[in-house]
């Protein structure tokens, strides 16, 4: 992380959660950049229990520890998060909208997912195994009222749910639902259907987006220069090394 992006964190979050919720908004308009409150890199609530496929999955999986142990989740090599990881993540992410699809824009690895409006299906049997997995997996969304509902399937194995560890198979799917509340807050609720991997629905606890001013949103520690969605990505060649010690290691108590 650059030098000051830290203070510049804590400086747009105070202007984010501003009292501008009394404003006038358009309940089907997320246009504009959005940052997680209260981020747990989850998906907000306690898991089901994992059924022995999914214990076998997660066995050799290593979550960061207090004790000094140094975690291997896949992001630590530089590849991707994953969702619904990246979209638990404490970076900013821009809502674009158009007529037949939304995007969604995350400054970390400078990814764009597609969420698509135009009525199509949601892959399913010999289609979705033709498309195979994905980091991202393969999403459509439709208005439920004034609520955005989005269904993802086709997800990487590889990519972890969470910062423990949690697994998520081929099969999985996961729905979000949004609704935008007030003219500052987009709210998220998040279920997970994986009966390969859990013994129930993961029924995730409600979390919340807040609007963060253009010019508040940046990476590199300007203001209103190239301010807003900007480019935070991890690139083998230069940064594997650096990004251990300065995102892993960093808060890591060692063994005494």
């Amino acid at each position: 992380m650059p030098a000051g992006a830290q203070d510049d964190k804590d400086k747009f979050k105070a202007r984010y959660d501003s009292n501008s919720d009394n404003k006038e908004f358009n309940p089907h308009d997320f246009g504009g950049i959005w940052m997680m409150t209260r981020v747990d890199h989850g998906l907000g609530a306690p898991a089901p229990p994992l059924t022995p496929a999914g214990v076998a999955v997660m066995a050799g999986r290593v979550a960061d520890s207090r004790s000094g142990v140094n975690g291997n989740a896949p992001w630590y090599a530089c590849n991707p998060m994953g969702f619904p990881r990246l979209l638990n993540d404490d970076e900013p992410m821009e809502f674009i909208m158009t007529p037949d699809k939304i995007l969604q824009v995350f400054q970390w690895e400078h990814r764009i997912r597609y969420l698509w409006t135009d009525g199509r299906e949601l892959p399913s049997g010999e289609n979705l195994e033709n498309l195979g997995p994905a980091w991202y997996g393969h999403s459509v969304a439709k208005w439920e009222g004034n609520t955005l509902v989005v269904n993802t399937v086709g997800l990487d194995e590889r990519a972890w749910l969470d910062n423990t560890g949690l697994p998520k198979s081929f099969h999985a799917r996961i729905e979000e639902r949004y609704t935008r509340t007030a003219y500052n807050t987009v709210e998220l609720q998040m279920t997970l259907y994986d009966p390969e991997y859990y013994t129930a629905t993961y029924v995730g606890g409600k979390k919340s987006f807040k609007k963060v001013p253009d010019d508040a949103s940046t990476y590199f520690g300007w203001k209103g220069l190239f301010a807003g969605i900007s480019e935070g990505i991890c690139a083998p060649m230069n940064e594997v090394e650096g990004y251990n010690k300065g995102f892993r290691d960093v808060g890591q108590a060692k063994p005494k």
